[in-house]
């Protein structure tokens, strides 16, 4: 069987994807480790222990990443394989795939040498002996793009929500839910606040216990809506303090 090599364009391509998939799967992890607490004190004192966990086992995936047949999810929609370089019918083996991997820590120089090499091999493939080729068997062409909008609209949704939650759970949105309510003005030009926006705007900002925060919040009242934009700050050990409240 003849095989023919892939192109540059679809590996860059596969690369980007992979990269994509993964950092996906490295931010989400250390969204639901952080829980609520990410917007909180708690949360940015657990962190860098949290980062640490996350990106060990991270990189291990990343490294590893075309294990599984010589084929990595960015590969799969590409349409894509890497195989031994002598025998172009083999799938290397994991150490060898794992080995070829541990070159994309320099990505720009794998870049500039694929970019320039007649054989299409970048330094992973020259030292782990293998070549990436176009794969016979790849599925066609619409399950692998509706597979890659999965992928994204999947992690943008995943990241609205969340932070959408994470926020709502923040120490700085409570207390611009409890200023809200005390405001006379918003209770009776909404009739009777009954609630409030799915998600709200803004963003709330800690360094070294010192907070910032600027939330624009939807709030829902019985006759009409109002939205508010609420700033607040705070000092370490310190609670959130109204700065500013305007309609």
């Amino acid at each position: 069987m003849n095989t023919i090599l892939a192109s540059r364009k679809r590996r860059v391509a596969a690369f980007l994807i992979d990269h994509f998939v993964i950092t996906s799967i490295m931010v989400s992890a250390t969204f639901l480790a952080l829980g609520q607490d990410l917007m909180n004190r708690a949360g940015m004192e657990k962190f860098p222990l949290i980062l640490l966990a996350v990106t060990l086992p991270g990189f291990l995936l990343y490294f590893g990443k075309d294990s599984f047949s010589g084929i990595s999810p960015g590969k799969w929609i590409m349409g894509i394989m890497v195989r031994d370089a002598e025998n172009k019918q083999q799938t290397p083996s994991a150490g060898r795939l794992f080995l070829r991997n541990l070159l994309l820590v320099i990505w720009p120089v794998e870049v500039l040498i694929l970019a320039t090499n007649d054989d299409k091999k970048r330094l992973g493939d020259k030292v782990a002996k293998t070549i990436v080729v176009q794969n016979p068997d790849k599925p066609t062409k619409q399950p692998r793009i509706l597979a890659l909008l999965v992928l994204i609209i999947s992690f943008f949704a995943f990241t609205l929500l969340f932070t959408a939650n994470v926020m709502k759970s923040s120490d700085a949105y409570k207390a611009a839910i409890r200023e809200i309510e005390k405001n006379e003005e918003i209770r009776t030009e909404t009739g009777g606040i009954k609630g409030y926006g799915f998600i709200p705007t803004g963003s709330i900002n800690i360094i070294n216990g010192h907070g910032q925060a600027q939330l624009g919040i939807k709030v829902l009242g019985n006759d009409q809506n109002v939205s508010v934009n609420v700033q607040l700050k705070k000092e370490p050990e310190g609670e959130w303090k109204l700065i500013d409240l305007q309609k």
